[in-house]
């Protein structure tokens, strides 16, 4: 039997076996050091090879923007899509791993804007599946226009997204079951209205951990905009911090990868494992966001 031949034979038995005996099968063409593939490029468009995370958790983004495969038994779930140009390059990662693109059944979003989200509509209709969205994205992955209320708003308006079907809103802290694997829901309005973070388990031998995608942080607005005229923007940011920060959360891994200096860490110069990497996270965050409204504070309208 040729390797892929091979291959596909492993892949059809993981994906039709149960949720507990589930193994890890190794991808051959899953780069080892990422540091050195992206080395100079975090362009959002910038071509990435597939790397491996853990478990059966893939990397298959660009240097720039995360996209994440799992592999569960009863199908693929993909964790957001990049920007619209990358649909090409998530789906040709898929194939260097091995796996054929319409086993694609879900797709997670981190949150509604078009840098993470804009290839979600092109990645839905080449493989079928069915797109979950966190709390509240669903109105604005539905009509591809942003929040009225999210701070980018007038910039978002530039870079319009293609409306997507949504299948289901998964509600705070509940989990999607997709194949025995159990997605779950962290609604955190820091980045923008929609964020969301997702957690799930994932197990290589008789060693498990929490993987946390945790969502982007950072608190940018269009030009003009203050967030201390925004009082109940601002609630939303304090609650979304302390959400993150409570995440269970043993891999942390961000919408942009050197959020979570991803790429060290899955090329080994770093550790992998930072059980209070998303505290850490939303603390920086948090200073960040008090530096900014204390700057806003002071400056006249």
């Amino acid at each position: 039997m040729s390797a892929k031949r091979l291959l596909a034979a492993l892949a059809a038995l993981t994906l039709a076996a149960p949720a507990s005996t589930q193994m890890h099968i190794p991808r051959p063409q899953a780069e080892r050091d990422m540091a050195k593939a992206c080395a100079g490029r975090d362009g959002w468009g910038d071509p990435a090879p597939p790397a491996h995370v853990y478990g059966n958790t893939w990397y298959v983004g660009t240097c720039g923007i995360t996209t994440l495969l799992v592999q569960t038994p009863g199908g693929l779930v993909l964790l957001d899509g990049g920007i619209p140009q990358a649909a090409d390059l998530v789906l040709e990662n898929v194939r260097k791993l091995g796996f054929p693109v319409k086993a694609i059944r879900w797709i997670l979003v981190s949150h509604e804007h078009f840098d993470h989200a804009g290839a979600v509509a092109e990645l839905q209709r080449r493989t079928g599946a069915k797109v979950i969205a966190g709390p509240n994205q669903a109105a604005v992955l539905r009509s591809g226009q942003p929040d009225p209320t999210d701070p980018q708003a007038p910039l978002l308006r530039k870079e319009p997204m293609r409306p997507v079907k949504v299948a289901k809103t998964q509600p705070h802290g509940t989990a999607l079951v997709a194949g025995g694997v159990h997605f779950t829901a962290w609604a955190n309005p820091a980045h923008s209205p929609g964020s969301t973070s997702w957690t799930w388990q994932q197990c290589q031998g008789a060693q498990c951990r929490t993987i946390a995608y945790a969502d982007s942080t950072s608190t940018i607005s269009a030009d003009g905009y203050r967030f201390v005229d925004h009082p109940e923007r601002v609630k939303a940011i304090r609650q979304g911090l302390a959400v993150i920060a409570a995440l269970p959360c043993e891999i942390i891994i961000t919408p942009h990868p050197s959020g979570s200096d991803l790429f060290p860490r899955l090329s080994g110069s770093q550790p992998l494992v930072k059980p209070d990497a998303c505290a850490l996270y939303a603390a920086a965050a948090g200073q960040r966001f008090a530096e900014r409204l204390a700057r806003e504070t002071v400056a006249p309208k």
